[in-house]
């Protein structure tokens, strides 16, 4: 790794590695800012990875549909820092979602990864979800990738995140199989709406992602 963060030439190009600093502030600068970034995980074969075109900033105790609105308990210790951090919660019985803690250590936040545009890796992705993929041309047909990880619950089991698995895991480090990595991509328009698919906090406009892209989820 490079002085500048540069985390080298991968099946992806070339790309760098996000830093603890970028996540060090506001989650509404953070979950704007990660539009556009490869999410990657480094199982023992291969790399599997998402282009992140939508999220959702948690503001912490001012924030009723916040995890850490009620103080800090074990289960939510991880939006309490440091930043860059995975914190992973089990919902409806059924599927993890995965965030990332956001400002300073003490400070509680955090960002919800909604969606991703899957860019490398992709049938093991698909087997990840159940789905099969029998012929090259599925991997060129947006309904069909929509199946793998348009939706929090999708993209998780795509990537194999647990909250058993990867909890607290740095999201920043190079030593770490789940990481957050910038390949240049460029964001032309974003869009900004109400949370979707909760209750407390509902209106407020915290829902972010990338306009146009047909990856992202609900409407």
């Amino acid at each position: 790794m490079t002085k500048s963060g540069e985390f080298g030439v991968t099946s992806l190009g070339r790309v760098t590695l996000l830093t603890a600093e970028f996540f060090n502030r506001d989650p509404r600068r953070v979950a704007r800012a990660l539009l556009g970034k490869l999410l990657v995980r480094k199982p023992p074969r291969g790399v599997l990875a998402g282009r992140i075109v939508e999220t959702e900033a948690y503001l912490g105790q001012g924030d009723a549909a916040a995890h850490a609105a009620a103080g800090r308990t074990a289960r939510n210790s991880v939006l309490f820092g440091p930043p860059g951090h995975a914190y992973v919660y089990f919902i409806y019985g059924n599927h993890y979602c995965l965030n990332v803690s956001c400002l300073p250590d003490g400070v509680p936040g955090g960002v919800l990864f909604r969606a991703l545009e899957p860019v490398g890796g992709v049938e093991q992705m698909a087997q990840a979800r159940g789905i099969d993929v029998v012929k090259e041309t599925d991997l060129k047909d947006v309904a069909s990738l929509k199946k793998i990880s348009s939706g929090p619950g999708r993209m998780s089991e795509a990537l194999g995140v647990t909250r058993e698995r990867d909890n607290g895991k740095s999201m920043v480090s190079v030593r770490s199989d789940l990481r957050i990595v910038d390949d240049g991509y460029c964001v032309r328009r974003v869009m900004v709406t109400p949370r979707i698919g909760i209750v407390k906090s509902a209106e407020r406009p915290l829902r972010y992602f990338i306009a146009g892209n047909p990856f992202v989820s609900g409407h």
